[in-house]
């Protein structure tokens, strides 16, 4: 009983796990971004692309 005492209190006390789960989301929340950064600009390029092919 008492090695499953020690066993909790060490897993409440270990904060590592809860690190990666920060870092796991700040990098979705980036990924995230980063596709719409791009399909917004990818939007914007392919107008200008389409505009500049038309008048030549």
């Amino acid at each position: 009983m008492k090695a499953m005492k020690n066993l909790l209190a060490k897993l409440v006390l270990d904060e590592q796990g809860g690190e990666v789960l920060e870092y796991a989301l700040i990098v979705g929340l980036i990924v995230v971004a980063a596709i719409a950064a791009i399909t917004s600009v990818g939007t914007k390029v392919l107008a200008r692309w389409t505009s500049l092919n038309a008048s030549m």
